[in-house]
């Protein structure tokens, strides 16, 4: 059990609690709400750059590290289709750092040219590194755009192409920022041996003379239902031909998504799942199989993928895919109640850690109800075997999928 208390300032900021006593450090995370999916089709790559921008500097601080390490903090953030996330941790008597620190980049990123010419060149250098210089890596790239018609999930989190991230200029960075980086777009989590009283101070010291002037108007296009099945074919210079089979499933905003994420795991979770014993230890068909959701907030995907065993044909491993499939309605309650027990201990032991509690408090309120944090083991307990044969049939139709064949050259 997470316990939090909540309250809100007048520019909008959310804010959420979570006391513990026993702990000598605080962590502070700092969720907005903006992703990849706000960007402008024609100008992506920057959520992705302005993770790395807010740690160029502020108003008042030139290096957002420098001041942060003085004081024993640590400090890292990430950037997905949905959030930007940003999180310190500082020894509890130097709390009034950490709220300096984030406050200021709030209230006021350093737009400078040279600062924005570093960070793109740092980025593109990623996207080369890990989209197209290594095997598979331009995977994401091809398979999105053709599983998501409409949804701005069909591009990467890192942006469509290059190209996007050498055209942004500081007028576009501006703009972003005034558009999304604002209270009333972001959830601070204060989580560590904090009071109610002291964390509302702090808050109205640091944050609330923040003025909130946020323009966010973009509306997420929905994707509609896939009733035919999508195929693409690659080639390159790979170790193995493999294989990605993309299936529709829903957001984390719906009842039915542990469902499907008890189903991906009964699939591909571990050694003992059902792909892995059918697909690479009885057949051998694969050298590897597994499968997993994506995990998105808005409708995204069951992703199975594996590498193909030498001079195995795309034929014979689609029907080994087809044959793993017919024997999930063989799978017995036991199945069922292992990736049970295995996604409730991910969960409990992922409570260990403050940071990772501040996090799914955060992740929680943004979803709308911050006590989803408390309820998920309780959800996931709840679900039937009745639950996942539906998910199945409604889940791995070949009219549901996008199929990547990546041929080695």
């Amino acid at each position: 059990m997470i316990e939090f208390e909540k309250f809100k300032l007048p520019n909008g900021l959310e804010v959420v609690l979570h006391q513990d006593k026993t702990s000598s450090l605080v962590c502070l995370n700092m969720l907005y709400k903006v992703g990849s999916k706000n960007e402008d089709p024609d100008k992506t790559g920057f959520a992705h750059l302005f993770e790395h921008l807010m740690f160029g500097g502020s108003k008042n601080i030139p290096n957002f590290d420098t001041h942060l390490q003085a004081v024993g903090g640590d400090n890292n953030a990430f950037t997905s289709s949905d959030i930007t996330n940003y999180y310190t941790t500082v020894p509890k008597n130097n709390i009034e750092t950490s709220f300096w620190l984030e406050s200021d980049r709030m209230l006021a990123l350093s737009f400078e040219e040279e600062i924005l010419e570093r960070e793109k060149s740092i980025v593109i250098e990623e996207f080369k590194q890990r989209y197209l210089n290594q095997p598979y890596g331009d995977v994401w790239l091809e398979l999105s755009p053709e599983a998501y018609q409409l949804h701005p999930y069909r591009w990467p989190t890192i942006g469509k192409e290059i190209s996007h991230i050498e055209n942004i200029n500081m007028q576009d960075v501006k703009a972003f920022f005034n558009d999304y980086y604002a209270p009333s777009n972001a959830i601070l989590v204060i989580a560590g041996n904090v009071t109610l009283s002291e964390a509302q101070r702090l808050c109205t010291k640091w944050f609330a003379p923040i003025e909130d002037n946020s323009t966010n108007k973009r509306i997420i296009p929905k994707e509609p239902k896939q009733t035919q099945s999508r195929h693409i074919d690659l080639k390159a210079q790979v170790p193995q031909n493999a294989i990605y089979k993309a299936y529709h499933v829903p957001g984390r905003s719906s009842n039915q998504y542990q469902v499907n994420d008890l189903l991906s795991d009964i699939l591909g979770r571990g050694k003992s799942c059902l792909l892995h014993q059918i697909g690479v230890k009885k057949s051998q068909i694969f050298s590897s199989l597994s499968s997993y959701v994506t995990g998105n907030i808005d409708p995204g995907l069951m992703i199975i993928s594996g590498r193909l065993s030498d001079n195995i044909t795309f034929e014979n491993a689609e029907k080994t895919l087809a044959n793993a499939f017919q024997e999930l309605s063989t799978q017995s309650s036991e199945s069922l109640k292992k990736v049970k027990n295995m996604a409730a201990s991910s969960i409990t032991f992922g409570e260990i850690d403050l940071l990772s509690r501040a996090m799914s408090l955060a992740y929680s309120t943004n979803l709308g109800n911050t006590d989803l944090v408390n309820k998920e083991i309780d959800i996931i307990e709840a679900v039937t075997e009745k639950d996942l044969k539906s998910a199945i049939h409604k889940t791995l139709l070949e009219s549901n999928c996008t199929t990547l064949y990546y041929h080695k050259n």
